[in-house]
């Protein structure tokens, strides 16, 4: 999705939300193809380090996972939790299992939450590093990608996760993606929607073909996909129509991804919509 520089208001926002630190996180360069079997490993994280924000819809509310029981809301200033939780009482359901029993540590892991999303969720398997890596309070953006021969880590997108819920054990959740040379600028980043879906938004490259799924929030199989869009050039549109089917006030995640030059997907940007 497309973003925009962050005020100084919302990541104190964030900050206050997530009521405690960071938790542990991923080494960079670390593989994680099974995030739930490995042990949280301490990292220093730089603080203040995210400098772009995840723009929210307009008049949308300021509420926190608090503030719901099985309804998905925003969270605080606006923002879509996308996964692995979309409600309050999913996280509360999971923290009375972390607490009772260890269930699932890696939910307090910025790098493994955002590489179990990319790898199981999106289903961009050959994604397995976490190139970079930056928490701010309640607020993080993760670099996912792999190790390139040439070029050591290689990043193919960012994506921006909160801390949602109250209390020290506040999982992490996908919010939406960093993007550069290619946006996903429509629809609006929490807008609701209908199928047909348009979307669109800006690429840089050469001989780039497109990919566009809609994915719900519990099941890897797209609702929806476009693939096969011809694309390149320097900051130059692209737009597709996609059709989808979803129950009304589902939380939906619309992914472009392009590859095909080394891997299967090379790059790819997120945004989060609920289905009308």
């Amino acid at each position: 999705m497309r973003t925009r520089p962050a005020v100084v208001a919302v990541l104190a926002a964030l900050a206050a939300l997530a009521g405690c630190s960071s938790g542990p996180a991923t080494p960079l360069g670390t593989d994680v193809a099974d995030p739930a079997a490995t042990a949280p490993v301490a990292v220093t994280t730089t603080a203040g380090a995210a400098t772009t924000g995840t723009a929210a819809p307009a008049g949308a509310p300021a509420a926190s996972a608090g503030a719901s029981g099985g309804v998905p809301t925003f969270t605080a200033r606006g923002l879509v939790p996308l996964w692995p939780f979309t409600t309050a009482a999913q996280v509360r359901t999971w923290q009375d299992a972390y607490r009772g029993g260890g269930h699932q540590p890696w939910h307090l892991d910025p790098g493994r939450t955002a590489l179990t999303f990319t790898r199981a969720h999106l289903g961009y398997g050959e994604i397995d590093r976490v190139t970079t890596l930056a928490v701010s309070g309640g607020d993080a953006r993760v670099g996912v990608g792999w190790t390139d021969p040439e070029t050591d880590l290689y990043a193919v997108a960012v994506l921006h996760l909160v801390r949602y819920g109250t209390g020290g054990d506040a999982p992490w959740v996908v919010v939406g993606s960093d993007d550069t040379d290619l946006t996903l600028d429509t629809p609006r980043y929490g807008g609701t929607v209908g199928s047909p879906l348009r979307v669109g938004g800006v690429i840089s490259g050469v001989d780039e073909s497109l990919r566009v799924i809609v994915l719900g929030p519990t099941s890897p199989t797209p609702l929806g996909v476009v693939q096969g869009i011809p694309a390149g050039g320097t900051r130059t549109p692209w737009s597709a129509t996609v059709r989808f089917a979803a129950a009304p006030g589902t939380v939906l995640t619309v992914a472009v991804s392009t590859g095909g030059h080394v891997k299967g997907v090379e790059r790819f940007a997120i945004t989060a919509v609920r289905a009308a």
